[in-house]
């Protein structure tokens, strides 16, 4: 069984990347990892927030989700973040959370940290590669080591076949359009084992 310790990092407003967040706890405690699920904290007003049904069951549906710290990344062997696309790019709530990590980054301790992302749009082509990608830039200047998935299963494939993580388009009556619950908890277990190996490396 597993000894890594995962941080499931999300942000979500209207559920689905709540819901990928889970499925990935699934399945990296299905190979014994220790799991963390967290959200990040929210920015937009609250004012906002009531005048959306669906974000405001969301902010109610994660009220006893605990704030991720700096501190849950430094007890982390491993990190996957999920969030939905903002104009191509990661939602400023995440940015901010990472923007904040600065003492972390200077001290060394996001080195080798063994990282995935998942995403999600409304629409195919709503920029969820494009997401992916700037998380990782992120990730590459905190020395961390990117656990793709790849085209490491079939089941990558069958959930639309995003090589960078798992991409999920959400439909305008807030239903995933894919099936990507296998390939979250494949993207899970992945990331988890690449986290054992770079943990047997360094002892």
């Amino acid at each position: 069984m597993s000894n890594v310790k995962l941080a499931v990092v999300f942000y979500s407003m209207g559920g689905t990347n709540y819901q990928l967040a889970k499925w990935a706890e699934e399945g990296a405690k299905e190979v014994g990892a220790e799991v963390k699920v967290l959200k990040v904290q929210e920015l937009a007003p609250d004012s906002i927030i009531a005048g959306n049904d669906v974000w405001k069951a969301t902010v109610e549906a994660t009220k006893d989700v605990p704030i991720a710290t700096s501190d849950d990344l430094e007890w982390a062997d491993a990190i996957i973040f999920s969030v939905p696309t903002r104009f191509g790019n990661m939602p400023s709530q995440l940015k901010q959370f990472l923007d904040i990590q600065g003492g972390l980054w200077a001290s060394g301790k996001t080195i080798n940290k063994v990282v995935s992302a998942m995403t999600s749009a409304q629409n195919s082509h709503g920029g969820q590669e494009a997401t992916l990608l700037s998380l990782y830039t992120s990730m590459m200047h905190w020395g961390a080591i990117i656990a793709t998935p790849g085209y490491t299963d079939p089941i990558i494939f069958g959930a639309g076949g995003n090589p960078y993580g798992t991409s999920v388009t959400v439909g305008q009556d807030g239903k995933m359009i894919e099936d990507v619950q296998a390939a979250v908890k494949h993207q899970a277990k992945r990331t988890v084992t690449v986290a054992e190996w770079v943990k047997k490396a360094n002892q």
